[in-house]
């Protein structure tokens, strides 16, 4: 069974702030592991994370110049708000719409996704990007 998180990419949004590949991998490293987490908790194979479509599309995601979700984010890293984003890409990156969905099916089943819950902050309560990145950079280590 596959199973796909898009968001908008916190990836992006440390590009656009001008952080380095080690923050990048960071985040990667927590959007799998938060992925993970949420996939399994809804019955999906452990093992499809490893593959194409979790580590892949992930890396695709937040690598990728023609990923909208990384595009979008980094305009966000460059202190553009949503509203702005979306007027000058004229589309609307998956996550930016996703992002709520994905946070009430996290809770309705008790599964922790504090990167997802940042990107809603962003993108509909007006949290900064540069708060999100800071937020998510300063989390404890965990076994991820």
């Amino acid at each position: 069974q596959a199973f796909e998180l898009r968001a908008v990419d916190p990836g992006g949004v440390a590009a656009g702030l001008g952080f380095g590949d080690n923050t990048r991998a960071s985040l990667i490293t927590r959007g799998l592991a938060e992925t993970a987490r949420l996939g399994i908790a809804l019955g999906a194979d452990v093992t499809t994370f490893a593959g194409l479509a979790g580590l892949g599309d992930l890396v695709a995601t937040c690598s990728s110049p023609l990923s909208r979700n990384r595009t979008f984010g980094e305009h966000l890293g460059q202190g553009m708000s949503v509203a702005e984003v979306e007027q000058i890409t004229r589309q609307t990156a998956e996550g930016v719409k996703s992002c709520r969905s994905v946070l009430d099916l996290a809770r309705a089943h008790g599964v922790d996704v504090p990167i997802t819950e940042a990107v809603v902050r962003v993108c509909h309560e007006g949290e900064s990007a540069a708060q999100m990145v800071r937020e998510m950079m300063s989390r404890e280590a965990k076994p991820e």
